[in-house]
């Protein structure tokens, strides 16, 4: 083994890195195998003798330590972040509803679910229960959309 090997295999590494910083989001491929071959590295400069093996160590944790603070002020972490807000809102008529409106469930309320009054199918909440599909259910409070369901007793 050879200083010339060692070298290469840590710049190959080294660009590894860099492609996982700059080109591939999250953790991939290059970015594993770019560590893996930074310790194979560190490994095979020991084989060939301390001294080699201490200035490899020495340098990769420099670069390291550079490839760290180059990630941070290249704004790589801004790019992969969302930066739009969501602002829009759902609107629920809840003004043809009233207390004590039978419907019927849709879905499972576990404890929200869909039911259906009069052909208007809206999202419902129980007091804490299940209620099955296919259940008839009437309404018990309406705050905002916020509505709750209580099943009928018949």
């Amino acid at each position: 083994m050879t200083v010339t090997i060692v070298i290469l295999l840590l710049l190959t590494a080294i660009g590894l890195i860099l492609i996982e910083i700059f080109l591939v989001p999250g953790v991939g491929i290059p970015g594993i195998a770019g560590l893996a071959l930074l310790g194979i590295t560190l490994f095979l400069a020991y084989q060939i003798d301390s001294i080699t093996g201490h200035v490899t160590l020495a340098a990769t944790s420099l670069i390291s330590v550079g490839l760290i603070a180059l990630a941070f002020s290249a704004k790589t972490w801004s790019r992969l972040s969302i930066k739009e807000e969501i602002t829009s809102r759902v609107v629920i008529d809840t003004t043809t509803l009233s207390i004590g409106q039978v419907g019927k469930t849709i879905s499972r309320l576990n404890p929200i679910g869909n039911v259906s009054f009069d052909d208007i199918t809206i999202e419902a909440r129980s007091r804490g229960e299940f209620i099955d599909e296919n259940t008839s259910v009437e309404i018990a409070t309406i705050e905002g959309n916020k509505i709750t369901v209580t099943p009928k007793i018949s």
